[in-house]
């Protein structure tokens, strides 16, 4: 198995626990809860900063000495609408209560004390289309660049359809070249509707030295230290993943894959 793709760790609790330590790189982490009803888990923030995002189900949440209090209205991933999201600063802490069973994300990434803990979603966050033809994916930008909600984080949700192709066409993000690429390290967490279905993933570099293609399943976390890294929904199956990215910058500025940049020149 490479060691790109992080099958989750059981089905309750915490199933994932990604640090900058164990994904082997500086900036990115990845948690994911699934909690039943009456649950409660937290943590500290430390140097860090968090968005925690309401995948599915509700809770009870309470950041940096604030109760927001009971958030979540998306009980299926897959309804598409926007989520329920919270940022909470470094040198701060938080704390979650399941009222249904939910899904529960923390995203991570060094922090600097600039934002206060709030809540950041759904307000604010509308689902939009990209791309053209089997290329149409949907998105929710949680916490992208046009937002000023965070100090390192970029955060967003894709949907794919059934038989369509996503992060595509191939693009990279892995050279500290602003304003013409920016380096920021991602995860992909993946879902599929139904959860029995599979997508594929494959993270390659021009020069070979890291190409894995890789069939991801319901809950699956993929690694994307470098690269390209673009995702396909078999006919049958839709994909979601909220992909988690982070560098030295927070701006998302890529290059296309010199093969493949006809397709974004074509569909411009």
């Amino acid at each position: 198995m490479t060691d790109l793709i992080r099958k989750p760790n059981g089905v309750r609790g915490k199933v994932h626990n990604i640090t900058p330590e164990s994904a082997g790189w500086g900036y990115v982490g990845f948690d994911l809860y699934r909690l039943a009803e009456g649950e409660t888990v937290g943590e500290a923030t430390q140097d860090r900063e968090a968005i925690l995002v309401l995948v599915e189900g509700r809770a009870e949440i309470s950041a940096s000495g604030s109760n927001f209090g009971e958030l979540g209205d998306r009980m299926d991933v897959f309804e598409r609408t926007p989520p329920h999201c919270v940022y909470v600063p470094s040198s701060s802490d938080w704390s979650a209560m399941a009222t249904t069973e939910c899904t529960l994300a923390v995203c991570s990434a060094p922090g600097s004390g600039g934002h206060d803990a709030a809540i950041i979603g759904p307000v604010g966050i509308q689902t939009e289309p990209r791309g053209k033809g089997t290329n149409t994916r949907y998105i929710n930008n949680i916490a992208m660049e046009n937002r000023n909600v965070a100090d390192s984080l970029l955060v967003t949700e894709v949907f794919t359809p059934s038989g369509h192709w996503s992060s595509y066409p191939p693009h990279r993000h892995d050279e500290d070249d602003y304003p013409n690429m920016t380096y920021l390290e991602e995860t992909y967490y993946h879902r599929l509707n139904p959860s029995q279905g599979f997508g594929v993933q494959r993270v390659w570099t021009e020069d070979g030295s890291l190409d894995e293609t890789m069939a991801v399943s319901d809950h699956d976390v993929v690694l994307v230290p470098k690269g390209h890294h673009p995702c396909g929904a078999p006919y049958g199956y839709e994909m979601y993943y909220l992909n988690v990215m982070a560098g030295p910058l927070r701006k998302w500025r890529f290059k296309n894959h010199p093969d493949h940049n006809w397709i974004a020149e074509r569909d411009a």
